[in-house]
């Protein structure tokens, strides 16, 4: 256990719930350290279900192409706890981030308050003691009582595509959900909402509409589509001709209209060479990572295609299986999902868009992670939605089967269902985020 861990361990002593919506102890927390929230640069505010970290990443990637020193914040970490805060490009460093989050139990001296809480609160004295241009933040559950949404003037605030997730948190409707993520809106800043289902969009719009705040809405005010190999972007300044994302999937496309549109709402005349840049060096492990070596991979069968993707929703099961059967398009290949599930997830929702795309699904647990599904359990849904299959006792037992059967060609596999299991894949393949 590192000293990162130990710290954190004794936060979670400091309130049994796990997840806990209130401002109340964290505004608390952040007045006693003297408001290092009111101290930061200019502030982009990112809700959603999907597709938040992405967007995020395209941002951060254009904006550091642009010359921009960027902070960013995104929740949960793959492997490492430093992963959710970046500063001015970097990752924190352990012992930076192992004083902040000192000074910060210091302060709070034994009062309630949640993990995500306290390490928020560190995480903008750390950003506010670092000069950077911008600060990406990423809203960890819902918005409206979210601990990020401290954030009184915002730049700009962003809506990423809201679909059923965290239920028991959030409500069990689109409705009510797009209401909480609706929380982060502000008075005067401009709205920068993805394209949404129906409903979502119509609660979304009522309320930017009370709050006055500066409406872009994707399919209404900025465009993408793909045309020849190419995507074309457009919005009230133009449009702009850019080549497809590094990042894998046709979702991607959206995720970057929205940063792009995010990126010309703050800065007027953002330069289309930093789009495009940033297009090319985008990174976002795990989203439809491809990996190309490591103890885990070798153990696949020869040749074959290894893809790792956090996607462990309805919505993220849906974009996920069109990326799949893209690739089928474009380069055919038997394809055998193996797949982890938390206990609240709709796991028979994400699984069931992969009946008629994958031979076969091997189900494993998810080792260490809080209410994980059984390997049978998983197995069972999997077989309850149309699918073919078995449960494995872990990751490389599964690659270890597949290797043993006999392939028509060398099968492309997908490793999916939980942004845990993602992390405990990276970490035994060597290949944790740096």
């Amino acid at each position: 256990m590192t000293a990162i861990d130990a710290v954190l361990d004794r936060f979670a002593l400091l309130h049994p719930r796990k997840i806990d919506l209130s401002l109340d102890r964290v505004e608390r927390l952040l007045a006693d350290l003297g408001s290092p929230h009111r101290r930061l640069p200019p502030v982009v505010h990112v809700a959603g279900t999907n597709g938040k970290g992405s967007t995020i990443a395209f941002m951060r990637a254009a904006l550091e192409a642009a010359g921009k020193r960027v902070h960013v914040y995104t929740s949960p970490h793959l492997v490492r706890f430093n992963e959710r805060i970046r500063l001015a490009g970097e990752l924190v460093d352990d012992e930076r981030l192992g004083d902040a989050l000192a000074r910060c139990e210091a302060v709070n001296a034994g009062r309630s308050i949640s993990v995500f809480e306290i390490t928020t609160a560190a995480a903008f004295v750390l950003f506010s003691e670092t000069p950077a241009d911008y600060l990406l933040l990423e809203v960890g559950l819902g918005g409206r009582y979210d601990a990020t949404n401290v954030i009184e003037r915002p730049a700009a605030t962003v809506i990423t595509p809201v679909s059923i997730d965290h239920t028991e948190f959030l409500g069990a409707t689109v409705e009510k959900i797009a209401y909480e993520k609706a929380g982060i809106l502000r008075p005067g800043a401009p709205a920068i909402v993805a394209e949404q289902d129906e409903r979502a969009l119509a609660v979304i719009e009522r309320e930017a509409l009370k709050l006055g705040a500066l409406r872009r809405f994707a399919g209404r005010d900025f465009f993408i589509r793909s045309e020849h190999g190419r995507l074309a972007y457009e919005d009230a300044e133009g449009l702009v001709d850019l080549p497809t994302p590094r990042l894998a999937g046709r979702h991607q496309f959206g995720n970057f209209a929205t940063a792009a549109a995010t990126l010309r709402a703050i800065e007027p005349g953002f330069p289309n060479r930093a789009l495009e840049r940033g297009l090319a060096e985008v990174e976002w492990p795990a989203r439809l990572q491809k990996l190309r070596g490591g103890p885990l991979v070798a153990l696949a069968p020869p040749q074959a295609e290894v893809w790792l993707d956090g996607a462990h929703n309805e919505a993220g099961g849906r974009a996920l299986a069109e990326a799949m059967a893209d690739l089928e398009d474009h380069a055919p290949r038997p394809l055998a999902l193996i797949c982890g599930s938390l206990a609240n997830k709709d796991t028979a929702g994400f699984l069931r868009h992969f009946k008629g795309l994958a031979q076969e699904a091997l189900a494993v647990p998810i080792v260490g992670a809080h209410a994980a599904r059984s390997a049978e359990e998983v197995a069972a849904i999997a077989q309850s939605v149309g699918l073919e299959a078995a449960a494995c006792d872990g990751v490389a037992s599964a690659l270890r089967f597949l290797a043993a059967r006999q392939w028509p060609m060398p099968p492309r596999i997908l490793i999916a269902g939980s942004l845990y299991l993602a992390g405990a894949v990276l970490e035994a393949n060597d290949d944790a985020p740096r």
